[in-house]
């Protein structure tokens, strides 16, 4: 699939589920329902085991809102990025993820919270 074809609105439609789900499964501690649309690639990096760890360490609370940035387009990916806030923090982050086209399937191949 070349991204490079899609607009920014129908990017965003593809992207803003999978964020939402991704942020859902988060901040209820659900792994199964965070990993669902990762790549194989990504599943192997954020394991079940290693989330676990990562939230049992979180001091920022859940995800609340967040605001679309920008959209960088590739041929082969897209990055989308947010600006988002949690629950237990003043403080503004920046959210990305990578969103590839692979087997028929839109999927995560990396996510970034910084």
């Amino acid at each position: 699939m070349d991204f490079n074809k899609l607009s920014d609105k129908k990017i965003l439609d593809i992207a803003t589920p999978l964020m939402d789900n991704l942020m859902e499964g988060s901040s209820e501690g659900d792994y199964e329902k965070l990993s669902r649309d990762f790549t194989d690639r990504l599943k192997s990096v954020v394991t079940k085991d290693n989330f676990e760890k990562q939230m049992a360490k979180n001091t920022l609370g859940d995800f609340a809102k967040r605001e679309f940035l920008s959209i960088i387009h590739k041929k082969d990916s897209i990055f989308v990025l947010w600006k988002q806030w949690f629950t237990e923090s003043n403080d503004e982050f920046l959210a990305e993820i990578i969103i590839i086209h692979k087997d028929g399937k839109f999927l995560i191949d990396h996510d970034w919270f910084r």
